[in-house]
């Protein structure tokens, strides 16, 4: 699933650097593909389709431009060149033996300060968080391709079964036997509901809300869900979910402020301590005001930060519970936005509106 073709476009114009990776798009005139960040001459806008991957690109006839090589994003995550550089040398590594910040720093041509900064800055962790994740992520990667429990966790860089299930709901959302069955057993309730602001999709487990989705169309909403959720035992369950629904149409509608730990909106969403540092700075933004990325970013105690706050808000998966949309360019216009930005202007402007009242 990539951004609303709205935010896509808004990007290109942008050349957003960190929406590479998040979608391709194409240009009819030329027949190639770019990243968002493709510094070639801007292409008009009938002329642009985008795309989820490369290869649904190529499907459509389009080859990669030679200019920004998107085929090459991983190294195009909008991060600068030593942070780049730096994840590189990290995931080549020896798991068992991960090479010193200090080691890495001085391949990339920065000290181990300077480096640590710019993880933080450009991806929210610390270089020794990002390890972490990538261990993870390793870890994830091998259950779903048929390792057993105790081959994954090792080859992982696990030294022992302990720490992966004692931290299995932050690393999995269930535990690992659970996920190497591909999500057997885990079942997320939804529904959807019509709002001043087009339909509106609710998916909670039985620990909180997992997912608020934004769009026009049950259908999209519902093929959004499972690809976001595709292991889950999905089911539509209306009754169960009315109180939840009430709770988010009153954040939506700013009749009641946001908190994360609200009784009636109970979260259950993955995220680093960056992103929740991040979320729980949305929620104490006063309905109908803004804030940007910087100044979000000084709000928490890291000033340099701003990049990594944006991609903080666009992973947010709890639409108005967590209020992203309050989230802005440093020039404070109203950026990219997943539900799209008219949706996000017209959020604002009902807010502001209830607010005054």
């Amino acid at each position: 699933m990539h951004p609303d073709p709205d935010s896509c476009w808004a990007a290109v114009q942008r050349r957003d650097r960190a929406f590479n990776g998040r979608f391709w798009f194409s240009v009819q005139s030329t027949g190639v593909y770019c990243l968002p960040s493709c510094a070639a001459r801007p292409p008009l806008r009938k002329n642009v389709a985008f795309h989820p991957s490369p290869e649904a690109a190529e499907a459509a006839g389009f080859r990669p431009c030679k200019r920004c090589k998107p085929r090459d994003w991983e190294a195009e995550l909008g991060l600068s060149r030593p942070v780049a550089r730096a994840c590189v040398l990290f995931d080549a590594a020896d798991t068992d033996q991960p090479p010193s910040l200090g080691e890495v720093a001085r391949k990339v041509g920065v000290t181990a300060n300077t480096l640590s900064k710019r993880f933080v800055a450009e991806l929210g962790l610390t270089p020794r968080d990002w390890l972490i994740a990538r261990k993870r992520e390793r870890f994830r990667k091998a259950l779903r391709s048929g390792e057993k429990v105790s081959e994954a966790l090792y080859g992982a860089g696990y030294g022992s079964p302990s720490r992966v299930y004692e931290s299995s709901d932050k690393t999995l959302g269930m535990t690992p036997a659970t996920y190497a069955k591909g999500g057997a057993g885990a079942h997320i309730d939804y529904t959807t509901v019509d709002s001043d602001y087009g339909r509106v999709l609710v998916a909670a487990t039985r620990k909180g809300i997992a997912a608020v989705f934004l769009g026009d169309s049950d259908s999209i909403l519902e093929r959004d869900l499972k690809d976001d959720f595709p292991a889950a035992d999905l089911e539509r369950n209306d009754a169960v979910l009315a109180p939840r629904v009430k709770g988010v149409l009153a954040r939506l509608y700013g009749r009641k402020p946001s908190a994360l730990d609200a009784p009636d909106v109970p979260l259950d969403i993955i995220g680093t301590a960056f992103q929740w540092k991040v979320w729980k700075a949305l929620t104490e933004i006063p309905a109908g005001q803004t804030r940007t990325y910087g100044e979000i970013a000084r709000s928490i105690g890291e000033p340099t930060a701003a990049r990594a706050v944006g991609r903080a808000c666009a992973t947010n998966q709890a639409a108005g519970v967590i209020p992203c949309h309050r989230a802005v360019g440093s020039s404070g216009a109203l950026t990219g936005y997943r539900w799209g930005v008219a949706r996000k202007e017209r959020l604002l402007a009902e807010e502001r509106r209830r607010s005054s009242t």
